[in-house]
């Protein structure tokens, strides 16, 4: 019998149909279409205007999405991971409610948190659980509702983040196809530099949090420019000396949308061609959880069976890391 590996099978997303323009920004905060593009490469995000709707209702629509386009049944998944760094509540599991939701009536089902990591940690979780051969299918999604927690009188910020949802389907692979390794890290030195104050153990929700702005997005951007430039590009040249993969080797560079500098440092450190990098961060800005499941929906008809995926990523914490993947299938 060969080794099981864990392979990505199907590919779902969902965006927001309001489009949050560097025009509209302008008339918002102290800030210009040039300046916003020439340091982030952002152009447009899409928000979730409805107050009512949370990021499990982006997250429903992209796992409803990869059920239909892929033929698969909701009530065959064993399991539902959400990747998130916006439940929609504290303390009940945000994937819980999407499981249910989507018909995955015999899924167990949790949410995983590290922020901008979050769908790569969780594409390491799914992938265990799927080679330790006790479950077929996996679904992770990453969805974020950014806007919800995001200061849009804070033009630091404000400029950076949109809303939306990835998700894909990992099942047994036999052929060797699917991840192949990965290397991720974390270092608690990044807690104070990109985090909300509020509405934690330590400081709970109360007047004087919510006057303080206190439960908003605090990101001190050149600190965390500095280390996801350098540990982006230190885990992804890891991941291809370890594997022995040369620049020509590696079809393409799913990196986290953050920032496009900083997937240029990156790409350039792993000595990679510009039409190996796949961005789409000029539409939805910095998704958090969804920017790597967003790159593999847009570009899924351009991969073929067996190239070779380095995805990379940095978060809030510190967390980063790296993850090599075989392509499973062509887009039909």
């Amino acid at each position: 019998m060969n080794k099981i590996t864990a392979a990505i099978t199907a590919v779902g997303a969902y965006v927001p149909d309001y489009v949050l323009s560097n025009q509209v920004l302008e008339t918002m905060v102290d800030t210009n279409d040039e300046w916003i593009t020439s340091r982030t490469g952002i152009k447009e995000r899409r928000i979730l205007k409805d107050k009512d709707k949370g990021t499990s209702f982006l997250a429903i629509k992209a796992a409803q999405d990869l059920l239909q386009k892929s033929g698969t049944k909701p009530e065959d998944i064993d399991m539902v991971l959400l990747a998130t760094a916006t439940p929609d509540m504290p303390v009940a599991a945000t994937a819980v409610y999407v499981a249910t939701q989507i018909g995955a009536v015999n899924a167990f089902a949790y949410d995983l948190q590290a922020a901008c990591s979050s769908f790569l940690y969780g594409m390491s979780t799914a992938a265990a659980y799927i080679q330790s051969g006790r479950y077929k299918k996996v679904l992770l999604v990453g969805a974020d509702k950014m806007s919800s927690i995001i200061d849009y009188t804070d033009r630091a910020t404000c400029i950076i983040f949109g809303d939306g949802a990835g998700a894909v389907l990992f099942e047994p692979n036999e052929e060797g196809y699917g991840l192949q390794d990965e290397y991720l890290r974390s270092d608690g030195i990044g807690r104070e530099y990109l985090k909300i104050d509020a509405g934690g153990s330590i400081l709970p929700a109360s007047e004087e949090t919510v006057a303080n702005k206190q439960h908003y997005v605090f990101q001190d951007g050149k600190t965390v420019f500095k280390y996801a430039v350098s540990n982006m590009a230190d885990v992804s040249e890891k991941i291809m000396s370890r594997n022995n993969l040369s620049h020509d080797d590696v079809d393409w560079l799913i990196a986290h949308q953050a920032n496009k500098r900083i997937i240029d440092a990156t790409a350039s450190r792993m000595n990679l061609d510009d039409s190996k990098v796949l961005v789409n961060i000029e539409k939805y800005g910095n998704t958090t959880s969804a920017t790597l499941p967003l790159l593999l929906s847009d570009y899924e008809h351009q991969f073929k069976k067996g190239d070779n995926l380095v995805f990379a990523s940095f978060g809030g914490g510190f967390t980063w890391g790296s993850i090599y993947l075989k392509w499973a299938y062509d887009k039909k």
